[in-house]
């Protein structure tokens, strides 16, 4: 187990994918660096009214603390009040044009310390979309780059994953999906480390390939009041999972993170309304009907 080189890859990565970012907007990110008083530090990235990106932040944190939250205990009971370590790179991008989806990425790594034992480490993470407006082609070209992330690992890896994330992301109390799902594992310690922290560096290393040819394909697309009040209306979805059901989320208030930074992934503009209904046939229909679905989409 090499905590140095895990901690090394997730800083390197998120200043590659923060530039690429910045190239892409055109705005420059806030970086914010910050320590935790009860052991720790992280860097959040973040960027509000840019040109493309609405609220963006890229997020990286390194806490350090005297017992595991019950969110992180939850399918390990047996670690129940053990020390922990544990770092991430958090990233959500909330563009502007309705047309272009909000992506998320979250690449993480945890290790207890039992009293009397040797260290349990784990990972966690996946990447996954959440669009506003439906396009196969997108939608397609998503999954097949998460497939592209986990094949060198194993066949039985992707359909795993993506099983998985259309399970995690699913909004129970609406009894629908967030997005069109990607892939999400957690407690993944499968073989030895090396390989382990291979799989997770495989998928930070896909998350633009999958993202940014969907971003630049629609960045033009024109659009008016009606498309940016449905994004609000939709982003009310993923306000209601990450405050209700993310476990990350609950992670860092739990383990008492820096709120600003934890929050960061909430939208800038979000609207509720009672009981609404798209109008048949619209476009908006058509993403529930189409996208909002459990479907796989490498034989669309």
């Amino acid at each position: 187990m090499n905590r140095d080189a895990v901690k090394t890859y997730l800083t390197d990565l998120q200043e590659r994918i923060v530039t690429m970012l910045e190239q892409t907007d055109g705005h420059t990110f806030l970086r914010d660096a910050w320590q935790r008083p009860e052991g720790g530090e992280g860097l959040s990235c973040v960027i509000e009214e840019g040109k493309v990106f609405e609220r963006g932040g890229v997020n990286f944190s390194h806490v350090r603390g005297q017992k595991l939250p019950a969110s992180a205990t939850a399918k390990r009971p047996e670690l129940a009040g053990c020390g922990f370590e544990a770092m991430g790179l958090s990233l959500v991008l909330h563009p502007r044009n309705p047309y272009i989806p909000t992506s998320h990425l979250n690449l993480r790594f945890f290790c207890a310390q039992p009293p009397d034992g040797e260290p349990v480490w784990w990972f966690g993470g996946g990447m996954d979309l959440t669009p506003y407006y439906g396009f196969t082609e997108d939608t397609v070209h998503f999954h097949r780059t998460c497939r592209d992330a986990l094949t060198p690992f194993g066949a039985e890896y992707h359909p795993r994953f993506k099983q998985w994330c259309d399970e995690y992301f699913y909004l129970k109390h609406r009894n629908e999906p967030r997005g069109i799902g990607g892939i999400f594992f957690d407690d993944f310690h499968e073989r030895d480390f090396d390989f382990s922290f291979g799989l997770i560096q495989s998928v930070g290393e896909h998350f633009l390939a999958a993202y940014l040819p969907i971003l630049q394909r629609r960045s033009a697309t024109p659009y008016g009041e009606r498309e940016r009040d449905f994004q609000a209306y939709r982003r009310g979805r993923y306000v209601e999972f990450n405050l209700v059901w993310d476990r990350g989320t609950l992670f860092g208030l739990q383990s008492g993170g820096r709120t600003e930074s934890i929050l960061m992934s909430l939208p800038p503009i979000v609207k509720w309304r009672y009981d609404w209904h798209p109008e048949k046939g619209s476009d908006e229909e058509r993403l529930y009907r189409e996208f909002l679905v459990a479907k796989d989409w490498l034989q669309p």
